[in-house]
């Protein structure tokens, strides 16, 4: 693969990949006859310099666009309200979420509720709502400006409960985007500290999807994939950034992402609680706490982590090693190893292992995670 051009994948979303793909948006929304799009993103994202040009040739092909970025980090039911009310107040006819899983969530979510209008969490995955996602939605499109949650290529949006801070999932094939323009240029100017905790999070995608307990040869194969381009790019994404790197961690990110229909499993219950309940960011929630799920995991399943451990090229092909290049990861990647060192003290312990506990992931884990295991892990992890 060379990385300055832009290649087309189906799978099955149309995905449009490469440097220069965003200067593509324009001329796909007037060939749709798409003339008014509302564009959601988070705040930081917003008063980047990428999207103000985004915005400025969308206008400047005679575009009427209209910007939602009223959204929190970890993403409430009350944002997707709010978003809705812009698309009714501004008559738009499109949808376009850029950013990462904060504000593809969030459009997502907005693309469902546009024309499903009963109480939000109705269609929670969890409860079998996605039998209600009956209706059409917008014309739907996504442009990733991060590689770690791959919500560009997905089905599903992730939304906390203002009150309660649970997650919930709400998914249907309808929520997949039509169109991903997926432009490495676009991630180039991440800080180091937010490359690293997403990169985390691809990785995290990619080893518990292979991990995961059901069969899906399919997405075994895509994960360890997936791993082996994380393993050559995330450290130079993070600490010497150029396109090589940038263009392997976007395109693992949305391998991740596909990935994970397979399951995810304990380190993602393991972090989802520490986002609703402390805001912590998720890949860096995911990164701390990837070492010490992974460690719980390797008894009866040490066939996986040699093929692993091969996959990152280790000389030590265990599970054992795994782990430890975990946390030599986290280290060259200045990511710490204690969840003390992200603001999580022994008051918080008992919450974390309820919520973690009722959590949507583990259930795919290989084995079972009671809510004894969880605290368990959280105070080893302290």
């Amino acid at each position: 693969m060379t990385f300055d051009k832009v290649y087309q994948y189906n799978f099955p979303t149309t995905i449009r990949f490469g440097a220069g793909a965003i200067k593509e948006l324009p001329a796909y929304l007037q060939a749709n006859g798409l003339k008014r799009p509302l564009l959601v993103t988070d705040p930081t994202v917003a008063a980047l310099p990428f999207f103000k040009a985004i915005v400025a040739d969308l206008e400047a092909h005679y575009l009427s666009v209209e910007v939602f970025s009223d959204i929190h980090k970890n993403p409430v039911k009350s944002d997707v309200y709010k978003g809705t009310e812009v698309w009714d107040q501004t008559s738009r006819d499109s949808v376009i979420g850029i950013g990462g899983g904060a504000g593809l969530d969030v459009a997502r979510a907005i693309v469902l509720r546009v024309n499903h209008r009963e109480d939000l969490f109705k269609y929670d995955d969890l409860i079998g709502g996605d039998v209600y996602v009956t209706n059409e939605v917008p014309h739907f499109i996504t442009v990733p400006t991060t590689s770690g949650t791959g919500s560009e290529v997905g089905r599903s949006a992730i939304i906390s409960d203002d009150e309660t801070h649970q997650k919930k999932i709400l998914f249907s094939p309808k929520l997949m985007a039509k169109i991903v323009f997926a432009d490495p240029v676009l991630t180039m100017d991440l800080p180091p500290h937010i490359t690293a905790a997403t990169g985390m999070d691809a990785l995290t995608h990619n080893m518990e999807a292979f991990l995961a307990k059901n069969t899906h040869p399919l997405c075994d194969g895509i994960a360890l994939e997936g791993i082996y381009l994380i393993k050559d790019a995330l450290e130079k994404a993070t600490h010497q950034s150029d396109l090589e790197s940038r263009s392997k961690m976007l395109m693992a990110s949305m391998m991740g992402a596909i990935a994970f229909q397979k399951g995810l499993g304990v380190v993602h219950s393991l972090a989802h609680p520490l986002s609703s309940l402390l805001d912590t960011h998720h890949g860096l929630a995911n990164a701390v706490n990837i070492p010490y799920g992974m460690e719980f995991n390797i008894a009866g399943f040490e066939e996986k982590f040699r093929r692993i451990a091969r996959t990152l090229e280790l000389k030590d092909e265990s599970g054992e090693a795994v782990v430890k290049y975990l946390f030599e990861l986290n280290t060259k990647l200045h990511i710490p190893h204690r969840l003390s060192e992200i603001g999580v003290n022994s008051s918080h312990i008992e919450t974390l292992a309820d919520l973690a506990f009722a959590d949507f992931a583990h259930p795919n884990n290989p084995k079972p995670v009671s809510r004894e295991d969880f605290k368990q892990l959280y105070l080893k992890a302290l």
